[in-house]
């Protein structure tokens, strides 16, 4: 997956001009707190060498999870046409991107991120989109959302790991009430990130939400640690990309994890493959999650015809 040319465009051109030995340094600096999950009252993203790091080497993974995460809703909500997006932490408008190339029906977006640099970089990136209604709000979400408008679309990504741990259930009541009709939350597809999309899930289900994906049902998850849930999205690297992290390869692996939430049931799946298929010789592994609330592993052999045929079809993620 790649980013959006107009986006793309946006990005080099910011970009032009800076040193890349400061891009590097300052993209191993910013590595180091996203891995830390370090919460010392800074933004990560605090001055203008971080945010173009952030641009270099993040904003490419992030988008992908985030554009996998809405079309993973839009296969279980078909018809569904969202006209007005509440993205919170919004960095520099990932989401905002990834929303409208899923349903150019947006129509109004506002956008909330309490960092300087970044979100000046997000209002000069979304000038570049489509004629859109767009609002950014200098608000950290740490302190407390200012009074807003209700939308049709609420998404918070990659934000819970900077707040504490006991911030989680407010901040969810706080978006379930400003939400429509859906609510979507990414986080990293770390076990620390699974936990606390846990959490969230626990929550928005204690308030009468209706799980949409990427769970089959509104049971307790099935998965036990040293397991977890997540899912994988390849990213393209450019040249920018790969000397800042010193990559030979031209791809990574973005591991993600999200939960989508509505105030209108949705018809779910009857399973959701949760690692990539193991194949061989006439056979076909599949890790489920089904719909009855249990983990399964289902094995597929040639002699069942088209369900084999289906088998070999389906990648980690995908609803079976």
């Amino acid at each position: 997956m790649e980013l959006p040319p107009l986006l793309r465009e946006g990005v080099d051109r910011i970009l032009e001009g800076v040193s890349f030995g400061d891009i590097r340094n300052a993209a191993e600096l910013l590595s180091g707190r996203y891995r830390g999950e370090v919460r010392d009252g800074r933004f990560h993203l605090s001055d203008s060498l971080a945010t173009s790091a952030y641009l270099a080497t993040r904003l490419p993974a992030t988008y992908a999870a985030i554009r996998a995460s809405l079309s993973a809703v839009a296969e279980i909500r078909p018809g569904w046409e969202p006209q007005t997006l509440l993205d919170i932490g919004s960095g520099p408008g990932s989401v905002f991107w990834a929303a409208c190339d899923q349903w150019p029906s947006i129509e109004r977006a506002t956008m909330i991120e309490g960092c300087d640099p970044i979100r000046r970089v997000g209002e000069q990136l979304a000038q570049r989109a489509e004629p859109k209604q767009t609002t950014w709000i200098a608000a950290d979400v740490q302190r407390g959302l200012p009074t807003l408008e209700s939308a049709d679309l609420v998404t918070l990504s990659y934000v819970l790991g900077e707040l504490a741990p006991d911030a989680i259930a407010r901040l969810t009541e706080r978006l379930w009430q400003l939400s429509r009709d859906l609510l979507l939350v990414v986080e990293p597809g770390t076990p620390a990130g699974w936990q606390r999309i846990l959490h969230v899930r626990d929550r928005l289900i204690a308030l009468s939400a209706h799980i949409v994906a990427p769970c089959t049902h509104a049971e307790r998850c099935p998965l036990a640690a040293p397991d977890w849930c997540h899912f994988s999205r390849r990213v393209a690297r450019s040249r920018l990309h790969r000397l800042a992290k010193e990559a030979d390869v031209p791809w990574e692996d973005e591991k993600f994890i999200y939960l989508a939430a509505s105030r209108l049931p949705s018809g779910l799946p009857a399973a959701r493959v949760l690692a990539r298929p193991r194949a061989a010789s006439g056979i076909v592994r599949l890790k489920l999650c089904s719909n009855t609330g249990l983990l399964e592993e289902r094995v597929v052999t040639k002699r069942q015809g088209a369900a084999f045929k289906a088998a070999r079809r389906v990648d980690w993620g995908d609803r079976l």
